[in-house]
């Protein structure tokens, strides 16, 4: 029964951890890390108020912010909803325990990732938003994420087997791999960046905070272009030697993505930094980590 129900509860947990991670990035980019400052309540209660005058008398009412208190509370629930999801993929995943270790120490290492991520982020907020502790946050929801898309493949990778000759699989598990490192350096440098936004002078135009952040931004900018001829170079691979369909639509999700994420970049740096699409960036970049492992996965699972 357990092993049955194990790939729905694995492929909901991916979903929902997709959806904290945007939820997680809108508390950031609308400044709500700190609506409630302190852990595990709200301003000293379990379910946060809606007004300064519902205050406990020990909080300052005057830096009390509804919107941001209940962003940031909405963040906390939505990841308690993630830590329950991970622990019930954990618990199904001892039915595979005999036959296929990876997906019973793939869920449970998920389980331990997201405790730390839990305890990590009573100390971001014990910081006061301490800029290293938030990109270390943003990094372990990634690699939870990752974990968990690990296991629901281990899980349901015999329904998607498909023919690649041995030369092919070596490539694309080069290609794919280093994708992967290269969108995850990419995605430090873009925390690095968004700390440095952070740090700025914003008593000045929104527009003029990115001028602020100095070299780390246009590292981050260059590096886009990596990665980007990398996907350029995976999509003349399988184009050239015809690839199964599966690889090649793959593939070319991969360079749309990562095309869409350069374009978002061009509107964030051209177009003062709406806090819209510093949400679509950061989001976007789960979806591109979820394909390009799929890509790793399935190349290596291939006959």
């Amino acid at each position: 029964m357990l092993k049955k129900y194990f790939p729905t509860v694995a492929i909901t947990t991916v979903v929902v951890t997709v959806i904290l991670i945007f939820i997680g990035v809108i508390v950031r980019a609308s400044g709500a890390g700190l609506g409630c400052p302190d852990w595990p309540k709200c301003f000293d209660m379990w379910i946060p108020p809606t007004t300064a005058a519902d205050l406990p008398p020990q909080f300052n009412a005057d830096e009390f912010n509804a919107l941001h208190t209940w962003t940031e509370y909405i963040n906390r629930l939505v990841g308690v909803l993630v830590g329950f999801l991970i622990l019930l993929t954990a618990l199904f995943s001892v039915s595979y325990i005999k036959e296929r270790k990876s997906v019973f120490i793939s869920s449970f290492l998920a389980l331990i990732l997201v405790l730390f991520q839990g305890w990590l982020g009573g100390q971001v907020v014990r910081s006061g938003l301490q800029p290293g502790m938030i990109s270390v946050h943003m990094v372990v929801a990634m690699l939870i994420l990752m974990t968990l898309v690990y296991a629901a493949w281990q899980a349901v990778k015999d329904n998607y087997r498909f023919t690649l000759m041995r030369h092919h699989k070596k490539a694309l598990f080069y290609f794919s791999t280093l994708l992967i490192g290269l969108t995850l350096v990419q995605i430090v440098l873009g925390t690095q960046v968004r700390e440095g936004i952070d740090n700025a002078d914003q008593t000045v135009d929104r527009a003029l905070w990115i001028e602020q952040v100095g070299l780390i931004d246009y590292i981050h900018r260059s590096f886009s272009w990596t990665v980007l001829l990398t996907a350029i170079g995976l999509i003349y691979y399988v184009k050239k030697n015809n690839l199964v369909t599966n690889i090649t639509n793959l593939s070319y999700t991969i360079l749309a993505l990562i095309l869409l994420q350069v374009l978002i970049g061009i509107i964030l740096v051209y177009g003062g930094l709406p806090p819209v699409f510093q949400v679509l960036h950061l989001g976007v970049s789960s979806f591109l980590i979820i394909s390009m492992q799929l890509l790793f996965l399935a190349s290596r699972h291939s006959r």
